[in-house]
């Protein structure tokens, strides 16, 4: 500081302009954090010389940022006109031009432009039809083999790992490694599609697309239209396990099957092999005693079938006939002629060999042969006596 000869004390600092620059780049310097959040809407963003130079705003004051080059290439999300975004600077004050800007060090999208962005994609992608609960398939019962999409290493590979040897180890899993946060969605799309071309070769019947916990910011890069789109033109049925619980991104809304968190995603593609057991020996104890049953029923029809076969087995059939015949073999014996004449009775005939059987034509004198159990005899009719008038034979000789 200096004071310009002759000139008249007031009391007041005197200042050259480079003093005065150099004042207040020390004063911003000793009274302001050296880094602090910044939460604005980008405005007017430059590239120049490799330096992005953009326009921080509340609606209300305004103030002017840049990103270095050697920062910019290190950043996972690049600014665009009207982002909401969130800053970590710090002030630069250039001392030669009084020229105030911060200097961001990192930037990442604010939850309204993550929420816009949500939206706007939304309405893209709804009336085509792809959010439509009847477009969602059905998971597989007992996957043979699933892929996994996720940041390797990361807690949430290892929490699915630790899930899927618990539930059940017999699915093998395929780790994809890929990037989840910053602008990789391209990358994320063509993984995707990638597996999805692969899918019968390798036999994979689901994807699981996961990402472990963070804010809703963190997770923009599901909101993006060419994941939804490759998601929802994979073969097999898609699973998203995609941070917490209350977060609901564009994948979530496309995927068959949403998921809380990647652990979830596991518990809901993969059955519980103790849940399994259970079954199984639930499902044999009540096959044992349909079995049982059923050998029950069989075994007493056999019994009545093998009573019925004896009921009417040939031999008991024949020896049926055999009684029987025997019977009329001695009713025939019991009613032969000769066993009449045994007991005293005659059979007479005409001449002519017919039997008689009445008196009724017979004329005195006709010739009859009498037959009797020892011979035969020939008679003469003397005369006849009708049974009315209490006569039953006629005399002869």
């Amino acid at each position: 500081m200096s004071e310009a000869p002759g000139s008249v004390a007031t009391g007041l600092p005197r200042y050259r302009i480079a003093e005065l620059n150099a004042a207040i780049g020390t004063l911003l310097e000793r009274g302001f954090a050296p880094r602090f959040l910044l939460e604005a809407t980008v405005g007017r963003p430059q590239l120049k010389k490799g330096h992005l130079w953009l326009t921080l705003t509340d609606g209300e004051a305004a103030i002017s940022a840049v990103i270095w080059s050697s920062q910019l290439r290190r950043l996972s999300f690049v600014p665009e006109e009207g982002d909401g975004v969130v800053v970590v600077g710090r002030l630069n004050f250039w001392a030669a031009r009084a020229t105030l800007a911060v200097q961001v060090l990192d930037v990442r999208p604010s939850l309204s432009a993550v929420l816009r962005q949500f939206e706007r994609v939304k309405a893209i992608l709804e009336p085509e039809g792809l959010f439509e609960p009847g477009r969602k398939r059905p998971l597989p019962g007992f996957p043979q083999r699933i892929a996994l999409l996720t940041s390797v290493p990361s807690s949430a590979l290892a929490d699915m790992l630790r899930t899927a040897a618990e539930r059940w180890p017999n699915t093998a899993l395929v780790v994809v490694p890929i990037p989840v946060q910053g602008a990789v969605e391209a990358r994320i799309a063509e993984a995707v599609q990638r597996l999805a071309q692969r899918s019968d070769a390798l036999g994979l019947e689901a994807l699981v697309l996961a990402r472990g916990g963070g804010s809703r910011e963190d997770l923009s890069v599901f909101d993006s239209e060419i994941v939804a789109r490759s998601l929802a033109a994979c073969p097999i049925p898609v699973v998203c396990g995609l941070g917490h619980e209350d977060d609901t991104t564009i994948a979530d809304l496309v995927a068959d099957y949403r998921a809380a968190t990647p652990t979830a995603a596991l518990v809901a593609l993969l059955p519980d092999r103790q849940t399994a057991q259970m079954a199984l020996g639930q499902t044999r104890r009540h096959l044992r005693e349909v079995l049982r049953l059923r050998l029950h029923s069989l075994q007493d029809g056999l019994r009545r079938n093998r009573e019925q076969i004896e009921r009417f087995h040939p031999s008991l059939g024949i020896a049926q006939q055999r009684a029987w015949l025997g019977q009329q073999r001695r009713l025939l014996e019991a009613l032969a002629p000769h066993q009449l004449l045994q007991r005293g009775f005659a059979v007479v005939r005409r001449d002519s060999g017919s039997v008689l059987r009445s008196v009724n034509g017979l004329k005195p004198g006709e010739r009859l042969r009498i037959a009797l159990a020892d011979g035969e005899l020939a008679a003469r009719v003397e005369a006849i006596s009708p049974a009315a008038a209490g006569a039953e034979g006629a005399s002869a000789h």
